[in-house]
């Protein structure tokens, strides 16, 4: 019993120290109630902001060990346009594909051993959102911003983002 213990204990003192190798990724927004087109909902606000922070925190594990991504979003443009609907209390997003395509910009640092190895500001839009193959399931929320955001991730750090599997 005691060496079961023993080697549980030892295997999790090196997940443990094996863990400050892994890439860290954090997100930061710049005025998010000033960006272009979020949900006028705060709480649905809320969740489009955390839904975007653990897709980027999520496309960061791809990394190399020992690099660090820090990502300010400075503005974000929801594909669709958001129309009020006032007798359900909720609001209804439209997608027509036409001037409505997802956009995104933003400012990254790449850190390797606390170096800065590169760095730059990015303005991502994807104008053929609705007509090209997008490997997240229909009922994915903001899948057409991951879409874009996981193109310009393997185009930026050539890092080959994984496709989606069902659960």
């Amino acid at each position: 019993m005691q060496k079961t213990t023993t080697r549980a204990l030892v295997a999790g003192l090196a997940l443990l120290a094996s863990s400050a190798a892994w890439a860290a990724t954090e997100v930061h927004f710049t005025q998010p109630e000033q960006f272009t087109d979020v949900p006028f909902d705060t709480r649905e606000r809320e969740d489009v902001l955390k839904e975007l922070t653990r897709h980027v925190e999520k496309l960061g594990e791809l990394l190399p060990s020992g690099q660090n991504l820090k990502i300010d979003i400075t503005d974000v443009d929801l594909a669709g346009r958001e129309i009020p609907n006032l007798r359900l209390g909720n609001d209804i997003r439209v997608l027509n594909g036409q001037v409505d395509w997802p956009r995104i910009r933003l400012h990254y640092v790449l850190e390797q051993n606390g170096k800065v190895i590169s760095s730059g500001d990015a303005a991502l839009s994807d104008m053929s959102y609705l007509t090209r193959s997008n490997r997240y399931f229909s009922n994915e929320k903001l899948r057409y911003e991951k879409l874009m955001i996981d193109d310009w991730f393997s185009n930026t750090f050539g890092v080959k983002t994984k496709r989606q599997t069902r659960k």
